[in-house]
């Protein structure tokens, strides 16, 4: 029998090694999908970037002016500000195979 080999998500080889994730999630105010999102993300940044990202919460209820900065059209949103180039997912992240593939975390496969 031969074991499979995985690559642990500290050395994934799709992400940079070292570096700070800043993400921003994009909600309007603190809906079942708004709440589901960040736990989602949560979820996703513990398992495959554990101490290496911040993710900050914008509630366009409240400051809707920062929706023009990174062009929000529709909420849940989550903006991967770094590492370069600039990433966007809309939803709240149920999917957590299309959210890797979005945020660059793993190969379209």
């Amino acid at each position: 029998m031969t074991a499979k080999k995985t690559t642990p998500p500290a050395t994934n080889p799709r992400r940079a090694a070292g570096k700070h994730w800043q993400l921003r999630l994009y909600v309007a105010g603190q809906t079942f999908r708004s709440r589901t999102a960040l736990v989602n993300l949560k979820t996703i940044c513990e398992n495959h970037l554990p101490g290496e990202y911040s993710i900050t919460v914008i509630d366009l209820l409240k400051q809707p002016q920062l929706a023009k900065g990174d062009q929000i059209l529709a909420v849940p949103t989550v903006v991967r500000k770094l590492p370069k180039p600039v990433r966007i997912l809309i939803g709240n992240l149920a999917n957590t195979d299309c959210a890797l593939v979005g945020l660059d975390l793993r190969a379209d496969g």
